[in-house]
């Protein structure tokens, strides 16, 4: 198997792994005991200003990126941490993108996007949502979405 294939498969299931880290820290961590970080989050009248306590965790999760370009550039046996970093990053725009831009809106950079992915996106960040407190939320999630959400919330109770 060539290099170039190895790294682009890396980079691949790293990105896609990271669904799997975020959903674990969202729902281990952002609701456990670095609640005092997420809350802000899910009460807004709690911020002042443009950023959250909760923009706190975009810093948290660049260090092992940053870790990974740093180790797989300047040491040779460590090179597939480089193509690590690369997923970990590419998770983290897309995080930002559908996350603080397309849900919360906080830059009008597109409206709203319409299809049934998009929507049960939707769907299931705002069930999360619906729960200001620290235990009790459902969907920690992103981009794995249940099927439920698929369907009208009124159509929920069946599923």
């Amino acid at each position: 198997m060539s290099s170039a294939l190895i790294y682009t498969l890396t980079i691949i299931f790293t990105a896609i792994g990271m669904e799997f880290v975020a959903f674990l820290s969202h729902k281990y961590l952002m609701h456990g005991w670095l609640w005092s970080w997420h809350e802000d989050h899910h009460n807004p009248k709690m911020v002042e200003g443009f950023f959250e306590k909760n923009d706190l965790f975009f810093l948290v999760f660049a260090i092992p990126s940053m870790a990974c370009y740093f180790l797989g550039s300047f040491m040779p046996e460590l090179r597939i941490l480089f193509f690590i970093g690369i997923g970990i990053s590419i998770y983290g725009l897309i995080y930002f993108l559908i996350h603080d831009v397309y849900i919360h809106k906080r830059f009008k950079w597109f409206r709203q996007l319409d299809s049934k992915y998009s929507r049960a996106i939707l769907r299931a960040h705002g069930d999360h949502h619906s729960i200001v407190k620290k235990h009790g939320a459902s969907s920690f999630g992103l981009l794995a979405v249940n099927n439920k959400y698929f369907k009208k919330r009124s159509e929920w109770k069946n599923v």
